[in-house]
């Protein structure tokens, strides 16, 4: 059975063989269209990479990039609204109340309504999910040193100091 962590395994070899080749610079006045050379397809690209890298550097098969950021983010703010969670993770509301079901399936998060307005979801997490933070949140930096490798301290320090600009 093809899982998203054979998916990402596969996505991040298929990124590490492509980093062997040599590309060239980048010219953004070049006249002919190439997709490959467009912004969207190259964060995309970026995003596959560095999303294998995250399935097999963090220790958790079913744990996404996307769970591991709002637990995280649960773990650092105590409880925060199901709306004010996904503005801090960049998600959108489908996306958000996608992940918090599944993450309440398997009692890392519990939700209660808002005493003071009851159409507000308020979530934090349980002591389960506090415990799997605290040792998924280690792999953290590790992803990052891993998806950067290709670039040198000072590259890697440019391109999240612009990737933070854009985002």
């Amino acid at each position: 059975m093809d899982t998203q962590a054979d998916r990402a395994t596969t996505a991040h070899r298929s990124a590490r063989d492509e980093r062997r080749v040599v590309r060239p610079p980048i010219d953004l006045g070049e006249q002919r269209y190439r997709v490959e050379r467009q912004i969207g397809y190259l964060l995309r690209r970026a995003h596959q990479r560095a999303s294998a890298i995250f399935q097999e550097q963090i220790g958790d098969p079913n744990i996404t990039p996307t769970q591991f950021s709002s637990l995280v983010k649960l773990h650092e703010d105590g409880e925060v609204s199901q709306n004010q969670l996904g503005r801090l993770v960049g998600m959108d509301k489908a996306t958000t109340q996608g992940v918090m079901r599944r993450l309440k399936t398997r009692n890392l998060v519990s939700a209660r309504a808002d005493p003071g307005d009851a159409r507000r979801t308020l979530l934090r997490l349980t002591a389960e999910g506090d415990r799997l933070v605290q040792r998924l949140i280690i792999a953290g930096p590790r992803v990052t040193t891993e998806t950067l490798k290709p670039l040198n301290p000072d590259e890697q320090r440019q391109l999240v100091n612009l990737l933070a600009r854009i985002a």
